[in-house]
């Protein structure tokens, strides 16, 4: 075991400053808990010029990543870029030089991590990306390491803090949509171009991460049904507390039966449930197993020290194998063959938000149209729009998904009524 282990750092931005924040504030017990001295040699950066104060004494900066991957010296090659095709030929490099590389890119594991793991095994190297999901929570190791033993069955949470952020500004301050998103935005949550987060894509990549750990099974994105946020109305927040909900962007895999259902949306969640509670940019992961059955992982789901002290784990757990002499790990190695359950075996009750005329007979009308597809009714609410216009909402009973979807098709060729929203509502525990 080498007595110092040398580490290059792909990105300077707000993670890759954090990460050399850590392993120098924090030398003295990695130094203890790791056995060895970790110090960082390089990093590359896109300005030479720029100044980043103390935190750069003594580290080499450059604009070259491959005089990272290059460098015989540096065992680890931390990767905290943030695009995807450029961070994948680097990590790519890197892992074919022989170096361990710890990465927070969840775009790129949830696109090719498949081809990276089998790269790592190829030439012996640890590949871990626990800062790829939920930030600061330790999901991915817990998942892979202390549930070992159990049979999940499901894991659902809030996985993205923008979204978060901005339906708690909406519920809690009464703020519209554009509103909340604009502070968002100057707050620093949300990007200039908010796609990927508003439109759930985020939130996707992290379940497709989530799943394939929890269950070993590969899920494209494109098999995962996945909404966002930019239809939600201020009418939507307050008809769900009046009903006894909070929406929530929610990201959801269940195993029923070895198949798996895989979505993002948003959920009206119950106001008693813990996810109901989980405000501004924080996250919340829920695990259920069969062994050990419900529990909850809170906290920071991104930030500067939050998401650096993940990537630090793992660079931590790289330095205790090379020090044992096992490495060649990556989180999971757990297969199983990926199985979608069928619509017809995925249960939900769902809130349908529609506007209607408001004349005799529109509403037999409705129950009809419900009626066709078996559909019964828990609860409904009907509120005046205009003079001749109605709204009506509805919270289903529990039924499949292959019925929600006739319905919605079902609703598209009718002209007098016009269906607003569709989201799945969670039982209450």
């Amino acid at each position: 075991m080498a007595d110092q282990l040398r580490i290059g750092i792909l990105g300077f931005g707000t993670v890759g400053s954090g990460v050399l924040r850590i392993l120098k504030n924090h030398e003295p017990k990695l130094n203890q808990v790791t056995g060895t001295t970790l110090k960082v040699k390089k990093v590359l950066v896109r300005d030479l010029k720029k100044q980043r104060g103390s935190i750069a004494d003594g580290v080499e900066l450059t604009m070259d990543a491959d005089e990272i991957i290059n460098d015989p010296e540096i065992d680890i090659v931390v990767e905290v870029m943030g695009s995807i095709d450029q961070a994948k030929e680097y990590i790519k490099k890197a892992l074919t030089a022989g170096k361990h590389v710890v990465t927070a890119n969840k775009d790129l594991i949830a696109l090719h991590g498949n081809e990276l793991v089998a790269l790592a095994k190829e030439y012996n190297c640890d590949l871990y990306y626990e800062a790829s999901v939920a930030g600061g929570i330790p999901i991915l190791r817990t998942i892979v390491d202390s549930l070992a033993s159990d049979e999940i069955q499901k894991v659902f949470g809030i996985v993205n803090g923008t979204t978060n952020f901005i339906l708690s500004q909406m519920t809690n301050e009464g703020k519209s949509y554009s509103e909340a998103l604009k502070e968002a935005q100057e707050l620093g949550f949300a990007e200039s171009d908010p796609t990927n987060d508003v439109d759930g894509i985020d939130a996707a990549r992290k379940m497709v991460i989530l799943t394939r750990l929890a269950f070993g099974m590969n899920v494209e994105l494109d098999q995962i049904e996945t909404k966002g946020i930019r239809d939600l109305q201020q009418e939507d927040i307050k008809m769900a507390e009046r009903l006894g909900y909070k929406i929530k962007l929610i990201g959801s895999a269940i195993q029923s039966e070895s198949r798996i259902s895989v979505d993002v949306g948003p959920i009206l969640v119950p106001v008693n449930h813990p996810l109901a509670s989980v405000q501004n940019e924080n996250n919340a992961v829920f695990v259920v197993g069969a062994a050990v059955g419900e529990t909850m992982y809170y906290g920071p789901g991104a930030g500067e020290l939050p998401t650096a002290n993940s990537v630090v784990s793992d660079v931590i757990t790289v330095a205790k194998n090379i020090r044992l002499g096992t490495s060649g790990n990556v989180f999971g190695s757990y297969q199983h063959e990926t199985n979608l359950a069928e619509d017809t075996k995925v249960f939900n009750k769902y809130y349908i938000s529609i506007e209607m005329q408001d004349k005799t007979g529109q509403f037999l009308a409705l129950t009809k149209l419900f009626s066709q597809f078996d559909i019964g009714f828990d609860q409904i609410i009907q509120q005046p729009l205009s003079s001749d216009m109605a709204k009506v909402v509805i919270v289903t009973h529990k039924i499949t998904k292959a019925q929600q979807k006739e319905l919605i098709n079902a609703f598209k060729d009718t002209n007098e009524m016009n269906l607003l929203v569709c989201f799945k509502v969670m039982e209450g525990n």
